[in-house]
């Protein structure tokens, strides 16, 4: 299962119990480093929700009981993933929170998957840390497209990995929806990269955008597709 490979584990964790008192919490967060750790029941298995850092400082600076339970300020009850959730799951519910709780097949606290998992994940996928470029093509729904694309660049580098996104709604005038990002490999020379562009764009795929990763910047933007910045440089 690709999410319980991603998720740190509850034994490696620091957590709050239930019935542990604001001021408490807040020393175990100063302690640790977090911003907001998980709250559990007596018995390590259910989980209750968050607590915030910063919501215990507003509490304590305007004057309220610190001696309060932990739950009086618990946030994200709900936001939680089950171990075996489809992983688009996780994008639809991890949204602006640092991690997202997981829960066994029993409903049991498992631990955390964090946001800095999740994309260490992501450029694994993308492979940035062994391409060259990064390719980002259009291309419209009809079946087959990706399977073609793939052909045109494999017949100059072996393809090192891709993602396929919509394009942007009302964009490109409405004729292509999907962008697909190709990571060419290391090695991959600016002539093959400009060639496996050209190949793309007279098979009705465009290229819009080109990211030169040993660079660490973008060598044609998608405010205008098909123009690489050196050459729009020399023509000044």
């Amino acid at each position: 299962m690709l999410i319980k490979s991603l998720v740190i584990k509850k034994d490696y964790l620091t957590t709050v119990n239930e019935h542990a008192t604001l001021e408490e919490a807040l020393k175990i967060l100063e302690s640790s480093g977090y911003r907001c750790v998980p709250i559990l029941d007596d018995s390590g298995k259910i989980f209750r929700g968050n607590i915030y850092k910063m919501h215990i400082y507003r509490h304590k600076s305007q004057g309220g009981d610190m001696s309060l339970p932990v739950t009086y300020l618990l946030k994200n009850a709900t936001k939680t993933i089950k171990i075996n959730a489809p992983f688009f799951q996780v994008f639809f519910t991890i949204k602006d929170l640092p991690y997202i709780s997981v829960l066994d097949t029993d409903g049991s606290f498992y631990g955390i998957l964090t946001h800095a998992r999740l994309l260490d994940m992501l450029s694994s996928a993308w492979n940035v840390k062994t391409g060259a470029y990064v390719l980002t093509v259009l291309s419209t729904n009809d079946s087959g497209n990706l399977a073609k694309m793939c052909k045109i660049i494999a017949k100059f580098v072996n393809l090192a990995g891709a993602m396929t996104l919509d394009a942007p709604t009302g964009q490109y005038n409405g004729k292509y929806v999907r962008r697909t990002l190709f990571t060419l490999p290391q090695g991959t020379s600016e002539t093959q990269m400009k060639a496996i562009c050209k190949k793309l764009k007279s098979k009705d795929f465009p290229v819009v955008a080109v990211e030169d990763l040993a660079a660490g910047m973008n060598i044609m933007s998608e405010e205008k597709p098909g123009v690489f910045l050196n050459e729009e440089i020399n023509k000044h």
